[in-house]
């Protein structure tokens, strides 16, 4: 009994972040704000043709026909391919080139010109180098969504780093902590936490977006959906797989805030 008992609170211990999540005010304040985007959307596509704004529920239907053609779970599933692998390696080298430079002086010096000169090169510049590099593909989509996750990262992480009190350093000195990678470990990465998983969670969000970005050049994708069904005026279907990206980004933030409110629960 005590056992079904303990793991009955375990259960709906995991579940708080979800509960918490979940506020009954806002999600039907969100709903009514989702019903007026709609009735409007739907309004204004009284007044125009259809392949200038078709209405929701020719969206509706132009949908269900790709869901049930396997067209759009085969195009969802070419972006995850090159989202997926573009979002990590960004992500992981941005938060740890922004703790490094952050944290050490003589490296933020010295990199600090290449970083200023690099910075303002968007990504779509570099899709040249994309296909010079890696080929029309998903590791050339990767490498331009890697380049938006690196710098959003970097940042982030860099002004953690860059805040972190000099008190907490001094009293982790006065406890014997005296390496640097022991400061780090210790002090520098859990303070600066809640910047850097800020800067994922952006990041995260910037990968969607340069997803249709990283298609241009021939990549398979939601993009490339996008694009061709943009060149032939079937503005239904544009609108159908943008909404998938929306709905795709709602889905991984809302499992990322989750995530990030588990792992700063020490706030």
């Amino acid at each position: 009994m005590a056992t079904d008992v303990s793991n009955e609170l375990e259960r709906t211990d995991n579940l708080g972040p979800i509960v918490e999540a979940i506020d009954p005010r806002r999600l039907l304040l969100g709903l009514l704000g989702l019903a007026g985007f709609v009735g409007l959307w739907w309004f204004g596509s009284t007044l125009q043709p259809a392949y200038i704004l078709p209405s929701p529920l020719a969206v509706a239907v132009t949908v269900q026909s790709e869901i049930a053609s396997g067209t759009m779970q085969t195009a969802l599933l070419d972006s995850v391919v090159h989202w997926l692998p573009g979002t990590v390696v960004g992500t992981t080298l941005g938060v740890a080139a922004g703790v490094a430079l952050g944290w050490s002086r003589v490296l933020d010096e010295a990199l600090t010109p290449v970083v200023r000169v690099l910075r303002p090169v968007p990504p779509l510049a570099l899709i040249g180098f994309a296909i010079a590099w890696f080929g029309i593909g998903h590791a050339g989509a990767a490498f331009i969504i890697a380049i938006g996750a690196f710098w959003i990262n970097f940042y982030a992480a860099y002004g953690g780093v860059e805040g972190v009190s000099d008190d907490l350093l001094d009293v982790a000195r006065s406890l014997g902590v005296e390496r640097q990678i022991g400061l780090v470990r210790a002090v520098v990465l859990p303070a600066s936490l809640p910047e850097i998983m800020t800067g994922i969670r952006t990041g995260i969000g910037r990968c969607w977006m340069l997803v249709v970005a990283a298609e241009i050049f021939g990549a398979p994708g939601i993009g490339r959906q996008i694009f061709r069904s943009a060149n032939s005026l079937q503005v239904d279907r544009v609108i159908a797989y943008i909404l998938v990206l929306s709905v795709m980004f709602l889905l991984v933030d809302t499992a990322f805030r989750l995530l990030q409110r588990r792992v700063l629960s020490w706030r």
